[in-house]
């Protein structure tokens, strides 16, 4: 390996300063401390070096050595001022918490964008956050996010970490390509009233069909409600549209993940003027 001599750690023991540092970034507190996060997998780690995210430290297995694309994403760690770890896989299953951990993980610098900075044009599409709790919601919402082509996340109040490992997990990568952005309920509220185009959000009270509304021609901002309690009345006032999806069975609701993912697409496919026959 071209990055080995002097600049390559060899660690084994758990009680390692490096790795306790590491292990710590589980809880959300020093995840915050840091700003930092744990990606897990070469694949999601290249992607990351890719698309510019700052890496602070590579962690690989020994199996690792001889591998090509291992040794090129160390190489570009070490350029980049990061740190490189060769461990043995016990290490590496602490970190992660798993039986049988990836063979790389990357720890990255967190990175959100301003809400002032989402400046919505043409037929953008984001999507708001009502105090979304469950990472795995968070994290496929991400992933839908990035498979629909829409623009970006807003999470809004009191949201589960995006960073956290769980929804790093869910989001398969998305996390690097989809731009996160925060804020309190007041400064997104203050943020909607500039918005240039329409604002949907579903509510068990929407009397309009999502499959009947016009999304093409402008930005659109699809905001959904918390998973239990769905949008409040605050959030749910400055909807240009409270919509619905039909239910055929006897439950009353989708997750919401599932549900924003149904409005996600459906927006993309009115967008594109697509006719639901012709898209089978």
């Amino acid at each position: 390996m071209n990055t080995r001599v002097g600049q390559v750690k060899e660690v084994t023991s758990l009680s390692n300063p490096l790795v306790k540092d590491i292990r710590a970034l589980a809880l959300k507190k020093f995840r915050d401390r840091e700003g930092a996060f744990i990606a897990e997998g070469l694949k999601l780690v290249i992607d990351a070096l890719d698309q510019g995210w700052s890496i602070r430290t590579l962690v690989f297995a020994k199996a690792g050595l001889g591998n090509p694309a291992v040794e090129k994403a160390a190489a570009r760690t070490v350029a980049a001022g990061g740190t490189v770890l060769e461990v043995t896989e016990k290490v590496l299953g602490a970190i992660t918490r798993r039986d049988n951990p990836q063979m790389v993980i990357g720890v990255f610098a967190q990175k959100f964008v301003p809400l002032a900075s989402v400046r919505p044009s043409g037929e953008d599409v984001w999507v708001a956050l009502d105090r979304v709790r469950d990472p795995g919601n968070l994290g496929t919402i991400i992933r839908t996010i990035d498979a629909a082509g829409a623009k970006g996340v807003i999470l809004v109040g009191d949201c589960t970490d995006p960073f956290s490992l769980e929804t790093v997990r869910a989001t398969m990568g998305s996390i690097f390509s989809v731009p996160v952005a925060r804020a309190s309920v007041e400064a997104f509220l203050g943020w909607r009233k500039d918005f240039p185009g329409l604002v949907a959000g579903t509510h068990l009270k929407g009397a309009v069909d999502y499959r009947s509304v016009d999304f093409s021609g402008r930005p659109v901002l699809l905001l959904m409600g918390n998973e239990q309690q769905g949008l409040p009345d605050d959030l749910a006032a400055v909807c240009g549209r409270l919509l619905r999806i039909p239910q055929a069975g006897r439950a009353d609701s989708l997750n919401l993940a599932v549900a924003t993912g149904v409005m996600l697409f459906e927006i993309r496919r009115n967008a594109l003027r697509i006719d639901p026959e012709q898209a089978k």
